[in-house]
Order: structure tokens, then C-alpha cells, then sequence
């Protein structure tokens, strides 16, 4: 899919994709303040960033807040809980990845709520995903594979903001570590998805066709997936759209 980003005065940058098969300008505002505007394949790029002015106040109104606090006891996918642990004379935070807690240590003097016990934690938490992920997800999307007839060069982890997964033309296959905390019946479906793409590598019609044969439950389960977005703690909803005919 073809796209450009522009600098918008008010707005920050904005991201125009063209997408073959669209008839709409579609705006939308991701979980990390991304702005991100759809246009029709034969549709100039200014069209979407004119819109995008049109609804500056829409997208200021969507933007999410700060990121949520990480706190004491909270799961971290499927293994991992956060342990907030004050350490006297401590002169620095540390973190420690077991096998079900991410250990963060910090001076006693400090809180847990503290900006740097905050970002020791968030970058620990992406450490225990991803090797979640990585030990986890490569298993399960063999074994759909085997299942339902797929072949694939290789699989990779990635951390990303707006996509759950993506499949090449040499059907080499990316996976998100945001997947872990998605439950188990939408983590296949996304390895269903990116599967699927090393055989029709476009969405449209025969993509859709193929997806729907391997589950009668496969669009109830896109239609969930498009409530959820890739951000760390929980797993946030998405932001709502914008659309214009």
C-alpha cells in the first residue's frame, strides 16, 4: 500500500495511504497518537491531508492521554506479572526478568508511579513480550500451518504500533509481541491472516474468500480484533474513525 507523511501545521505529522478498492476518506487516530488518513488509490495525497486539517478537531479530540501507569500485580501477557519492589539505599532503578515476574527495583525515596521507574518498567515489560512471543508464537503458527495446508520462509518478532503481524511477497512472516496480550482464539486468527497472505498477498475479495473457509467464525473474530490496539498494559480499544463518502 502506497503512503507519504506530511508535517500539518496543529496536527504533527500525518500519515496517507492509498488503498486500492476504497471509495472513502478514512481518518483514524492509533493508541500511540499516530494519525493515519485512507484515501482511494486514484486520490491525490493532499486530498488526505486537507481532511485531515478538516478534522483537526476531531483528532484532538481522540488523541489518547497519557500512557497508562503501570502498577503492582499487573500481568504482562501470559507469564508475567510486574513486581514494584522499593530497595533501600538504592541509588538507580533495575530490572530483573524472571520466569513469571518482571522484578523492578528502585530507591526507596521514589515512588512507583515516578517517570523513571515508569520507563524501567514499560522497557522491561516489552523484554518479557517479546520473549514470550518469540517462544510462544513461532510454535502455534507451525502448527496452523501443518493444520490447514500453509508453507512460510521464516518467522520474525517485531514491536508495532498499528499492525498486528505482516506477510512479504517471499512470504516471510512479521509478528507483533502486542499479540501476547490478545486472547488466544484473536492471536490465531492473526496467524490465520498473515498465512493466508502467502497465498493471495492482497486483501480484497479471493483473500477474504480463502480466510472464510478455514472457520465459520472468522469474521466475528476480525470484527473483535478491530476493538483492540497494540499498546502496552492492556489492551486498549481502538480509537474511533472518522469517514467521509
Amino acid at each position: 500500500m502506497a503512503f507519504k507523511q506530511f508535517e500539518v501545521a496543529g496536527i504533527g505529522p500525518v500519515v496517507v495511504y492509498k488503498r486500492r478498492g476504497s471509495r472513502s476518506l478514512r481518518l483514524s487516530v492509533t493508541a500511540t497518537g499516530k494519525v493515519r488518513v485512507t484515501i482511494p488509490a486514484w486520490t491525490a495525497y493532499q486530498a488526505g491531508v486537507q481532511f485531515a486539517r478538516l478534522k483537526a478537531a476531531w483528532i484532538a479530540a481522540h488523541r489518547p492521554a497519557a500512557p497508562q501507569l503501570l502498577i503492582h500485580n499487573q500481568p504482562i501477557g501470559k507469564s508475567h506479572h510486574l513486581q514494584f519492589i522499593p530497595k533501600t539505599g538504592a541509588l538507580k532503578v533495575t530490572t530483573r526478568l524472571q520466569q513469571q515476574a518482571i522484578a523492578i527495583s528502585y530507591p526507596s525515596i521514589q515512588m512507583p508511579t515516578d517517570a523513571a521507574v515508569q520507563t524501567a518498567a514499560r522497557r522491561a515489560a516489552i523484554r518479557a513480550l517479546k520473549r514470550q512471543a518469540e517462544q510462544l508464537l513461532p510454535i502455534r503458527l507451525e502448527e496452523l500451518a501443518q493444520k490447514y495446508g500453509f508453507s512460510y520462509r521464516k518467522v520474525t518478532i517485531k514491536q508495532m504500533t498499528s499492525r498486528w503481524g505482516s506477510c512479504d511477497s517471499q512470504r516471510n512472516i512479521a509478528l507483533n509481541l502486542y499479540l501476547m496480550q490478545l486472547p488466544w482464539p484473536l492471536i490465531d486468527y492473526v496467524l490465520l491472516h498473515e498465512l493466508t497472505h502467502t497465498q493471495v498477498l492482497r486483501h480484497g475479495p479471493p483473500f477474504w474468500q480463502a480466510m472464510d473457509k478455514l472457520s465459520p467464525n472468522i469474521t466475528a473474530l476480525r470484527r473483535q480484533l478491530r476493538s483492540y490496539q497494540p499498546v502496552l498494559g492492556s489492551v486498549s480499544p481502538v480509537a474511533k474513525r472518522a469517514t467521509k463518502t
